[in-house]
């Protein structure tokens, strides 16, 4: 008999993340809540607690289970913040910060994953969350400033349009390097200018656009 989805959620969150390095409980709360099962393509559900990324189609990837809690707790999110998820591909990391924070925007820049993204989120029960397609590289300014902003494609260099539309104070977490490797970095929006508080080697698909990579 298959083990049910909320078992296989439970063993995910206490083997792979909080027997790793991830200490927030409302993170690892909200990762056992999140049906990760729904956002993944039907013919691969009995892998969506793999610990590894898997294809969604498009070229794209739904990040492995660890990253986006990392992601997800380097925001250290209290929950009344508003929030810009880049990268939305299967729509998980979005419904995650939906589940920490009060308002989520997410933005994809391929229109089937979009769509894919929007029904796998009304299904899961995240209809709040607003999706948007288009280049996720400038961001949505027109929804900024945001007190957190995640990104889930790597950037070539430093993502100025993403910082810039943080609130003071604000935490961008994003992947930064070659399409090979990249380190994930957090920086902070401070009267200084971005402070970069730490870094740690991952490896993410592409961010593509007008301030990311060439498609």
């Amino acid at each position: 008999m298959r083990t049910p989805p909320d078992r296989q959620r439970a063993r995910m969150v206490n083997e792979q993340l909080r027997g790793r390095d991830i200490v927030d409980e409302r993170v690892l709360a909200a990762m056992e809540r999140v049906p990760r099962e729904l956002f993944v393509p039907e013919d691969l559900r009995s892998r969506a607690f793999d610990d590894a990324a898997l294809p969604i189609g498009a070229g794209q990837t739904i990040s492995q289970p660890y990253m986006v809690a990392r992601i997800a707790e380097e925001l250290g999110l209290d929950g009344d913040e508003h929030v810009l998820d880049v990268g939305t591909g299967s729509g998980y990391q979005a419904a995650v910060l939906a589940e920490l924070a009060d308002d989520v925007h997410t933005i994809e820049r391929i229109p089937e994953l979009v769509e894919h993204a929007r029904s796998s989120l009304d299904a899961a029960g995240y209809e709040r969350v607003a999706t948007h397609q288009g280049d996720g590289s400038r961001g949505l300014p027109e929804h900024a400033p945001y007190d957190a902003v995640a990104v889930a494609a790597a950037a070539p260099g430093f993502p100025t349009a993403l910082y810039d539309q943080l609130k003071p104070g604000g935490r961008l977490v994003v992947p930064v390097g070659g399409r090979r490797g990249q380190r994930l970095e957090v920086i902070v929006k401070t009267p200084e200018g971005p402070a970069v508080l730490r870094s740690v080697p991952c490896r993410f698909v592409p961010l593509v656009g007008e301030e990311g990579f060439e498609g």
